[in-house]
């Protein structure tokens, strides 16, 4: 009689998801201060006995930052496919207005509160607890089981993706698992998977007036006034409407000008951030610009400029979709319905992220995947625990797949 390939086993266990949970809500993590967190994982994982090591890296240019991120390989006994599951382990700044302990991980019913606890601390949970029970379970498949645990998703480049895809270390994958929390992002229902994701620029339009005595505004050109005025106009575009993503949009994040006590101001900055769909870029967005203060009576000269990045990849996120068909996509889709006992359903991600770096840059399907939760990047952040354990469950039944099964 032939052996099975891999033994059967419960699902993992909510108790291992709490506790995991705990301590990694409990380390504050704001991007550009990982360095803890990033040293727990490290940790964690040479424990168990899963071949991990430090990748640090230098942002010399705009930042100043050295980051380092955590990655994780299990090779198989042949070759075989690569595939990559990515998360970040940094939040974003504490805000105000919580109600609960940040840093706590308090666990009520099935939620569990903390911030990060969704995004994205929840999706690394469910790959760290898959990757354990792959490499205690199977020890016989083919190709390579990379798990990248990066810095700064949440700050202005993605930075700690960014390294690595500048360096080469994930030149050689062939699919890859963005563990955000889709579900959580898109208000939908778990199980919910994107396939590809809006783009987006960070830029700002600069106008230059004319200064004037403020009791005599007529007699300058008063640069904020036509700030303001492109600001109004910008609501009015007609956006390209894409099959899957649908529209990009621009957003103001900022406005800067001072007229001093008594003066016209004479100069006026607008900063924007602007998601894009398939199809448009930088060239897009400047004709969009161009047509919008054309519609204006603004008097003052403006001038373009997109924001300085590290290096040219990092310059933009670019929008990028994933065929539904792709024989690892049909895969992991069988392996949700499978663990969940339902159709998926799919999304395609509004915002930005590292997988936008790993799904535009290195030519690979790059689906988004991870739990159930609410306020994001708000206060009393939480993410189900249901959903954590299923969200390792899924990834660990589709690793077994694709690299057990059809060996």
């Amino acid at each position: 009689m032939l052996e099975p390939k891999f033994e059967i086993q419960e699902n993992i266990n909510p108790n291992e998801v709490i506790e995991l949970m705990k301590n990694l809500i409990s380390s504050p993590s704001p991007y550009f201060h990982e360095a803890a967190i990033l040293d727990f994982t490290y940790l964690w994982f040479n424990k168990i006995g899963i071949k991990a090591f430090i990748h640090e890296y230098y942002e010399s240019k705009i930042t100043n930052f050295k980051g380092k991120n955590v990655i994780c390989e299990i090779s198989g006994n042949s070759d075989g496919p690569i595939i990559c599951i990515n998360g970040h382990m940094d939040t974003v700044n504490l805000c105000n207005g919580w109600t609960k302990d940040p840093y706590e991980g308090l666990v009520e019913g099935d939620k569990i509160y903390g911030i990060g606890a969704l995004d994205m601390k929840s999706g690394c949970c469910a790959t760290m607890l898959a990757m354990k029970k792959f490499h205690e379970l199977n020890k016989k498949f083919h190709g390579k089981i990379i798990a990248t645990f990066v810095s700064d998703e949440e700050g202005p480049y993605g930075l700690g993706t960014n390294a690595l895809i500048e360096e080469g270390l994930l030149k050689d994958v062939d699919f890859i698992i963005s563990a955000e929390p889709s579900a959580g992002f898109n208000n939908r229902s778990f199980p919910d998977v994107s396939l590809g994701a809006r783009g987006g620029y960070g830029l700002e339009v600069e106008f230059f007036g004319k200064a004037a005595h403020a009791a005599m505004p007529s007699s300058g050109v008063n640069a904020a006034v036509d700030a303001g005025k492109f600001m109004c106009e910008l609501e009015k575009i007609d956006y390209i409407e894409g099959e899957f993503l649908g529209k990009g949009v621009a957003c103001v994040i900022a406005v800067e000008s001072d007229g001093g006590a008594c003066s016209v101001p004479d100069y006026a900055k607008v900063k924007l951030f602007w998601h894009v769909v398939m199809g448009e870029n930088e060239k897009t967005i400047e004709n969009y610009i161009v047509d919008t203060i054309k519609k204006t009576s603004i008097k003052s000269t403006f001038q373009i400029s997109f924001r300085d990045a590290p290096t040219a990849g990092s310059r933009g996120y670019m929008p990028y979709l994933v065929p539904k068909q792709n024989h690892f996509v049909a895969t992991f889709l069988e392996s949700i319905k499978d663990v969940c006992d339902c159709e998926a359903s799919i999304s395609y991600f509004q915002s930005i992220g590292d997988f936008n770096h790993l799904g535009s840059r290195l030519n690979v399907p790059a689906v988004i995947f991870g739990a159930e939760g609410e306020n994001i990047h708000g206060a009393d952040e939480y993410a189900t625990i249901s959903s954590i354990v299923k969200t390792a469950d899924i990834i660990y039944d589709f690793l077994v797949k694709v690299l057990v099964d059809e060996m």
